[in-house]
C-alpha cells in the first residue's frame, strides 16, 4: 500500500482516537493507499464519534434546536422529512454550542421517529464536534452520526474527501460525487462497514464542503451500532436524497462556523512529495512487469501512488507501488537488521505476511526499498485483485525477486 503523506488534518483525527480510547498506531512501513484514503478518513472520523459513546446518555428531545443568534420562527432549518423552512438573514456567528445542542439539531432534522442512546460533543473542546443517536423510524433501529468541522477549501484533503474512492479498496454499491449550486462539493457513498463484508451492516454516508471549508460529514447504518450489533433492517433509514438534505441543512454550517481554527493547520496547500518525475506511477509499473503478466486494471494518474491488477491466466493478482524522494529521516525505522544493502548503496526490505483488509486468505508481499540519498520506492503484491476481496491464488503473481527488480529500476526517477 502507499506511503501517507503527513496531514495536520489527519493530525486531529489520530489524537482523537488516542483520547477517546480508539486506537491508531502506524505501521513502520507506513503503508496507506491513496485510493484507500477515503475510507481510512471515514473510519477515523467515525472513530472519533464512537469512541465517545459509551457510558453517556444525553435526554431524547424530539423537538428541533434554536441555536444560539438563530430565531425560532426565522431559522434556515432544512428537514430531512422535507418541512419547509422560513427564510431569515444569516446568524450571528455563534461562540459555542454544546453537545446537548446538536444531539437537538440532529433530532429535529430527521424524520419523524423515536430517538435513544444519544450522544455527542460541542464546539469549545479541542476536537471535532459530533452528534450520534439511535433512531428508529418503526422499520428498525439505525445509528445516525453527523461530524462537523472545517478544511481549506480547495485542498488536497478536501477534494480527496468528496471524491468517489476506487472500489478496488473500499467496496461500495453506489457513489455519487458533484457540485451542489452553492458551490459545495457532496460526495454520497452507500457501503460497507466491513470491507469484506463478513457481516451484512451497511455504512452509507455523505461528505459535504462548502465554498467557505465547512465540513459536515454524516453516516448511518442499519443497526443500532456500527459494530457488534445485529442487523436490524435491511437497510439505513435514509435515502441517498435524504442523505444530502441532512448534509446541506444550514444549521450545521452555524456549528462549523463556530469551531475554532486549529492552529496547526496551515493556510497554504504543503507542498506533495516529489514522485515519479512528470509521470505515473501505474504507466511506468505497467512497462517494469514481466512478460505475461496481463494488466487488466490500471490506477489513474498520480506521480506518488500507482497500482496494476494483473492476471497471468492463474488468478487475479493487485501490485500497487508507492514512490517517494527524501526518506533518509525514517530510514533507521524501515531498515532493520533482516534488511540487506545492494552495491550501489540501495537498502533493501522484504516483508510477507496477511492482507490488512480482511480479505479471507489475501497474503502481502512488499520490498520496501532506499537509495542512499532517501529515494524510496515501495512495492506489495497481493494474491488477490484486491486486499478485500478473497484469494484468488496460492500467491502473488511476482515473485520477491521479481519485486526487488521492478524497485531498483531507474524508471522511477528518470526525468524526460
Amino acid at each position: 500500500m502507499p506511503v501517507e503523506e503527513h496531514d495536520p488534518f489527519e493530525d486531529q483525527f489520530a489524537s482523537a482516537l488516542r483520547q477517546t480510547g480508539g486506537t491508531f498506531e502506524s505501521h513502520p512501513l507506513g503503508l496507506a493507499a491513496r485510493g484507500e484514503s477515503r475510507g481510512r478518513t471515514i473510519r477515523r472520523r467515525r472513530a472519533v464519534i464512537a469512541g465517545g459513546v459509551t457510558g453517556v446518555a444525553l435526554v431524547g428531545l424530539g423537538g428541533a434546536l434554536v441555536l444560539p443568534g438563530i430565531q425560532a420562527d426565522g431559522g434556515q432549518r432544512h428537514s430531512v422529512a422535507g418541512s419547509p423552512s422560513a427564510p431569515a438573514a444569516p446568524p450571528a456567528r455563534p461562540s459555542a454550542l454544546s453537545a446537548d445542542d446538536l444531539v437537538r439539531t440532529l433530532e429535529g432534522l430527521l424524520p419523524k421517529g423515536k430517538f435513544s442512546d444519544e450522544d455527542g460533543r460541542g464546539t469549545g473542546e479541542r476536537l471535532p464536534p459530533y452528534a450520534r443517536v439511535v433512531y428508529d423510524d418503526g422499520k428498525g433501529k439505525a445509528a445516525v452520526a453527523v461530524m462537523v468541522d472545517r478544511v481549506r477549501p480547495g485542498s488536497s484533503h478536501a477534494l480527496e474527501t468528496t471524491a468517489c474512492p476506487d472500489k478496488v479498496f473500499v467496496p461500495y454499491d453506489a457513489c455519487t460525487s458533484g457540485r451542489l449550486a452553492d458551490g459545495s462539493a457532496l460526495m454520497i457513498l452507500q457501503g460497507y462497514e466491513y470491507p469484506d463484508r463478513r457481516v451484512a451492516t451497511k455504512l452509507w454516508s455523505a461528505e459535504l464542503i462548502t465554498p467557505k471549508g465547512q465540513h459536515i460529514s454524516v453516516q448511518e447504518w442499519n443497526a443500532p451500532a456500527e459494530k457488534d450489533a445485529p442487523v436490524s433492517r435491511s437497510r439505513p433509514p435514509l435515502s441517498p436524497d435524504q442523505l444530502k438534505a441532512l448534509a446541506g441543512a444550514d444549521a450545521w454550517r452555524s456549528v462549523a462556523d463556530a469551531v475554532p481554527a486549529d492552529p496547526r493547520v496551515p493556510t497554504t496547500e504543503p507542498s506533495r512529495p516529489q514522485g515519479v518525475p512528470g509521470g505515473s506511477v501505474s504507466a511506468t509499473l505497467a512497462t517494469l512487469l514481466p512478460k505475461g503478466a496481463e494488466v487488466v486494471k490500471k490506477g489513474v494518474a498520480d506521480p506518488g501512488f500507482g497500482y496494476v491488477v494483473l492476471d497471468d491466466g492463474k488468478g487475479a493478482s493487485m501490485v500497487q507501488v508507492n514512490v517517494q524522494a527524501d526518506m533518509s529521516g525514517v530510514a533507521g525505522q524501515l531498515f532493520g537488521s533482516g534488511s540487506k544493502t545492494l552495491p550501489d548503496g540501495t537498502r533493501v526490505a522484504t516483508h510477507q505476511g496477511p492482507g490488512e483488509k480482511g480479505g479471507r486468505g489475501v497474503v502481502m508481499w512488499t520490498v520496501d526499498t532506499m537509495r542512499p540519498d532517501g529515494r524510496r520506492v515501495v512495492i506489495s503484491a497481493f494474491n488477490s485483485g484486491a486486499q478485500h476481496t478473497p484469494a484468488t491464488r496460492e500467491a502473488p503473481a511476482l515473485t520477491p525477486k521479481q519485486m526487488e527488480a521492478i524497485a531498483t529500476s531507474e524508471k522511477w526517477f528518470r526525468r524526460g
